[in-house]
């Protein structure tokens, strides 16, 4: 068990738990041999030895975080269209209970693994 699924454990309300281990099995999709890792103590999952994408529950919001203010950049356009979400640099918030859209997660995690990957 890594450090991403012991926190998935820990998470209490059912719908919060599906929605953030949805955003890793999303970029377990586009980055099959990510790892299971920390970033700034969130846990993550990691590519090329660099952090990829944390998903959190917070005491108001569910968080997602590319570790990246461009990579937010890239999708807040669309974030800001979605009830109850929103961005501020580096993280793009979720109220809880809300279901995280698949491709926005393709769309930040794709970006992130191009940065990482120099392209």
């Amino acid at each position: 068990m890594g450090v991403v699924d012991e926190y998935l454990a820990g998470v209490e309300d059912p719908e919060d738990r599906r929605a953030l281990a949805r955003v890793y099995e999303v970029a377990l999709e586009l980055a099959p041999d990510a790892a299971q890792g920390t970033g700034y103590r969130m846990p993550a999952l990691t590519h090329h030895g660099k952090v990829l994408i944390s998903a959190i529950r917070t005491a108001k919001h569910l968080g997602v975080y590319p570790f990246s203010a461009a990579a937010v950049a890239a999708v807040a356009g669309r974030v800001e269209n979605l009830d109850g979400a929103g961005t501020s640099t580096g993280t793009i918030r979720f109220a809880p209970g809300s279901e995280i859209p698949d491709d926005l997660i393709r769309d930040l995690v794709a970006f992130r693994i191009a940065e990482i990957d120099g392209r």
